[in-house]
């Protein structure tokens, strides 16, 4: 058994956590640079926890700038072994209404200029990502949703563009009707993978604000709607946040989906051709397993 930790990243209209007990912003150094901003540190009905606003304090990182690396080595370094993320998304599905979450299950990443990965030349891996969300920690999430009275459907396939633009009329429809995607946003890519590689569990909520540019009754996106669908999000986010510590303890097993144990067998660089710096660099979120098989 381990502590539990719960790391909240959170998206547009969410940044910050009511109630913690003793919460202090601390700053974290990581070799990938330095996070989107300090990590809010406290405890939750006496279950540790730690928040990162995604796009830093102020909303100064766009998508693409946002350091997802950073974000998810220093939440490692912390202790955290469940992260949820919250985002603001579009919504291809008539059902999935502005006000409504949905408890994302797949991705189709779209995104192209980011760092996707840990490793690389000198440490080669590959993680499985064909269930790239934790089922557990996406099981509490439904449960405190529902006892949150929170509309949240249970499963969804989240594209993730590349942005900061939305989509034109054409791809809406493209990722709608062709490619059956659910909802759309710019954030949980690379964030999803980058956390798989660091064994971390990893849950997906979804906040939608819009009908993308789809809709014939909506038009296109507009950016006074969002926010004003964002604050109605927010507060229903704190609560389903508010109520996961109670649900996932204070201690927690290993994961009985394999999160925690993604790099068992992923790394492929033979111990003696590994680059030293990059093997120092992956201390974090890979060293359970470098150490063993250094």
């Amino acid at each position: 058994m381990t502590q539990t930790m719960i790391g909240i990243i959170g998206g547009s209209g969410l940044y910050e956590i009511d109630g913690l007990e003793e919460p202090r912003w601390q700053s974290v150094k990581t070799p990938w640079g330095a996070p989107s901003d300090d990590v809010l540190i406290g405890r939750l009905d006496g279950v540790a926890m730690a928040f990162l606003p995604r796009h830093g304090r102020g909303h100064v990182h766009s998508p693409t700038s946002v350091p997802y690396r950073a974000n998810i080595d220093a939440f490692k370094q912390l202790g955290v072994t469940d992260v949820i993320s919250v985002s603001a998304t579009g919504s291809f599905r008539e059902e999935m209404a502005p006000g409504d979450f949905v408890l994302v299950d797949q991705f189709i990443d779209r995104t192209f200029a980011r760092e996707k990965s840990f490793f690389g030349p000198g440490c080669v891996a590959h993680v499985s990502v064909a269930h790239p969300t934790c089922p557990r920690l996406g099981a509490a999430c439904l449960e405190v949703a529902a006892a949150s009275g929170i509309t949240m459907h249970e499963s969804g396939t989240y594209l993730a563009m590349e942005g900061p633009q939305f989509s034109t009329l054409a791809e809406s429809k493209l990722y709608r009707e062709s490619w059956r995607a659910d909802v759309i946003g710019m954030t949980n890519m690379p964030e999803a993978k980058l956390a798989r590689e660091a064994e971390l569990c990893y849950a997906s909520v979804a906040m939608v604000t819009d009908y993308d540019s789809w809709h014939p009754d909506h038009g296109e996106v507009d950016v006074t709607q969002i926010i004003a669908t964002l604050t109605g999000n927010a507060e229903k986010a704190r609560n389903l946040v508010a109520r996961l510590p109670a649900r996932l303890g204070t201690e927690r097993a290993p994961c009985p989906h394999g999160c925690d144990r993604a790099l068992d067998y992923a790394i492929l660089t033979a111990p003696d051709k590994r680059d030293p710096a990059l093997v120092k660099k992956l201390s974090s979120v890979a060293g359970r397993v470098l150490q063993v098989q250094g």
